[in-house]
């Protein structure tokens, strides 16, 4: 198993990166290099929480194999003496040091950790943030693009450069040290990890305490529904005003598609503006063109190149918005269906679920045998949310478990931290396993703090992953941005809450091969020991700030409506927002009765139609078989009258079938689909279809 761990991740990650992506990401739309560096930013991130376990117990392995190591033998001894005191020792640590099962070879981890991670640097720092300003930027041309993509991105190289330089002074003006490229390299390192580790504890305080509460509360009955209804109200306000800034901009897009005309230079800039405008306004704009009127420089004022820069970007941010407050809302929607009807079926004796709508995807294999009505009332009714509560409970343990780590975490002698304790004590049995799975859970955990606590704040719900191919560029790449620049300070804090950083630490232990690439932070000593170990201790205050909802109300008290249980304008929405999903419910529900009798009546007609065919083929059967008897008849006395003496029998016969004419085939109609003219020639009769014209006429 020599590497094949670490090669057997390397390709289970990568396919994970890639479903994720083409569940949020669109293939068949979104530009292929906006794919690639999001894939690409992605994969390197989850790289680092997968492999980092490994790693851990790869080191833990050689520290095992260094401390039971004997004295090499000195030059004296004889060559024979030399090969048998060495063969000793080898035993005797194989014995002793259990070698893992995902043990990674010695030279491996150091390339790819140096590969990984300044890959990353690279994306997080330079390419993306750029790439975000140039997707969304106005200017028609590449070097238009450019200036303002970095003009945009000057407050975080600014931010960067000013925690470099400083470092970097501070290095500079120290008479012990000396710059060199080792020493640039960790101030550059540093100073990312700062940055990382700043925004890191503010996110992780936050989450750490919501996390847990959001699952309590979604185990109460009511409760997630009531803020389902806040939710719908106030995403609906904000769905009003996307579209009516749609309308404004599309509007400006009129009048200057209508001012200026084919023949004027700015014109393949107003194209390049339409294009990017819904299809809808696109086939309005293009019938009230009229393209062959020429232009006066002397009688209109034309729009300057720097205004349609900015109408091309007031495009973009409008289109998006209004996109994204559209699948927005159809998600809510969803979810508020489904909670209602948890509410009503919680009632039902029957114990079957019963959903209002029917799905609009056809039923599978799992939910015809499986996941059946029974069983889905069983578990969303009853299982559900005592399943919330019991993992409620669990991660508040957890949380609890991550504050008291990060605040004892630099205490070595005794050690407080309890994850340390925990992989301490795995170490003294060389459990392996255990220690992969804790370490994964562990960052796992951490992760999950982080970046769903990005999507929770109401500042950052502009960067919306949405599932379905629903989420647009700016957000894709936002968030490769922001795994990129906290994943290592992320993992970095991990390996100092075990107790695998020396910098922290301060013992003498072997260092893991992601700890090596980050240089030696006793280089900024007042970095190692000063704000990586006292500036965690904040998240103490975070937690408690979180848990008395001490953000939302100071949001409220200025003007940011938030859910609170206690206030009179919660309720007002949770009103607004219950009338407009039972609005919503009875649009719904009279698109689906329509949609149910189409199809009735379809089915209905399509019966009457295979009815009056086999009708006709009855009667064109009936008509043949007596147009064949008269034709026989007639036949037969012709020949009889112009024959002389009448002949042998066979021959009458032989001149009958010569002369037999073709019957008529009433098959042969044609049949048209209008279902009156079908009605009215199918076996020259008339149906009654006042029936269904009514029931066609009340869908208007």
């Amino acid at each position: 198993m020599s590497g094949a761990a670490l090669g057997i991740e390397i390709v289970v990650v990568f396919f994970l990166a890639l479903f994720l992506l083409h569940r949020y990401g669109d293939f068949k739309k979104q530009q292929r290099m906006v794919l690639f560096s999001t894939l690409l930013a992605w994969y390197l991130c989850f790289l680092i929480v997968f492999i980092l376990p490994l790693d851990v117990s790869t080191t833990i392995y050689r520290q095992c194999v260094s401390s039971h190591q004997a004295p090499t033998p000195g030059p004296q001894i004889a060559n024979q003496t030399t090969r048998n005191a060495t063969m000793a020792p080898t035993i005797s640590i194989a014995a002793v040091c259990h070698k893992p099962w995902s043990y990674i070879p010695d030279g491996i981890m150091p390339v790819f950790w140096r590969v990984v991670y300044w890959t990353s640097q690279c994306l997080t720092w330079l390419l993306l943030p750029f790439m975000q300003s140039y997707a969304r930027s106005g200017g028609f041309s590449i070097t238009g693009k450019i200036k303002t993509a970095l003009i945009e991105n000057a407050i975080y190289y600014g931010t960067y450069l000013f925690i470099f330089g400083s470092l970097l002074i501070y290095v500079a003006v120290h008479p012990q040290w000396s710059l060199s490229w080792y020493e640039l390299q960790t101030i550059g390192i540093t100073a990312a990890n700062t940055w990382g580790l700043f925004l890191l504890v503010l996110l992780m305080g936050y989450g750490l305490v919501e996390i847990p509460r959001s699952y309590w509360e979604a185990s109460k009955q009511g409760h997630l529904l009531i803020k389902t209804y806040f939710k719908a109200a106030k995403l609906m306000t904000e769905k009003a005003d996307a579209e009516e800034n749609l309308e404004d901009v599309m509007e400006e897009v009129r009048k200057v598609n209508e001012s200026i005309k084919y023949n004027h230079p700015f014109r393949k800039y107003v194209d390049t503006i339409l294009r990017k405008c819904p299809v809808e306004y696109q086939e309005k704009m293009g019938r009230n063109m009229d393209d062959y009127e020429d232009f006066d420089d002397k009688q209109n004022t034309y729009p300057s190149e720097r205004s349609l820069v900015k109408l091309h970007k007031q495009v973009i941010y409008a289109v998006q918005r209004h996109n994204r407050t559209q699948v927005q809302w159809q998600i809510l929607l969803d979810q508020a269906f489904h909670l209602e009807d948890v509410a009503k079926n919680e009632t039902s004796s029957s114990h079957q679920f019963i959903h209002s709508f029917a799905p609009t995807e056809p039923a599978s294999w799992l939910t015809r045998y499986i996941y059946t009505p029974t069983v889905e009332w069983y578990w969303e009714c009853f299982l559900k949310q005592w399943f919330y509560r019991a993992l409620a409970v669990v991660l508040s343990l957890f949380s609890m478990a991550v504050v008291w780590s990060e605040c004892t975490f630099f205490s070595t002698r005794p050690v407080l931290s309890l994850f340390a304790v925990f992989i301490q004590l795995a170490e003294r049995d060389y459990n392996y396993l255990y220690i992969e799975m804790a370490c994964f859970i562990t960052i796992f955990f951490l992760c999950t703090c982080v970046y769903s606590t990005v999507f929770r704040i109401r500042v950052f719900n502009y960067y919306y992953l949405a599932s379905h191919h629903q989420t647009d560029a700016y957000s894709l790449q936002f968030s490769g941005m922001l795994f990129c620049r906290l994943t290592p300070p992320l993992c970095l804090n991990f390996l100092g809450l075990i107790h695998m950083d020396s910098a922290i630490s301060h013992q003498a232990k072997e260092q893991t091969a992601y700890t090596s690439i980050m240089g030696s932070m006793r280089v900024l000593s007042f970095i190692a020991n000063g704000f990586y170990i006292y500036y965690p201790m904040l998240i103490v205050i975070l937690c408690i700030a979180t848990y008395f909802s001490l953000g939302t109300r100071c949001l409220n008290l200025l003007g940011f409506q938030q859910f609170m249980g206690d206030n009179e304008m919660t309720s007002d929405l949770i009103d607004e927002g219950r009338e407009l999903l039972r609005r919503e419910r009875r649009k719904r529900q009279r698109i689906e009765d329509g949609e149910n009798r189409r199809r009735e009546w379809r089915e209905r007609y399509s019966h009457q139609r295979e009815e009056t065919g086999a009708r006709n083929r009855a009667s064109a059967s009936e008509m043949k078989e007596t147009n064949y008897a008269d034709t026989l008849n007639s036949s037969s006395n012709k020949q009889a009258k112009y024959s002389r003496g009448g002949g042998t029998r066979s021959e009458r016969d032989r001149i009958e079938l010569l002369q037999d004419a073709e019957p008529l085939d009433f098959n042969a109609e044609t049949v048209s689909d209008d279902p009156l003219d079908s009605n009215r020639h199918a076996g020259g009769r008339y149906l009654s279809m006042s029936s269904s014209q009514s029931r066609i006429f009340d869908d208007v």
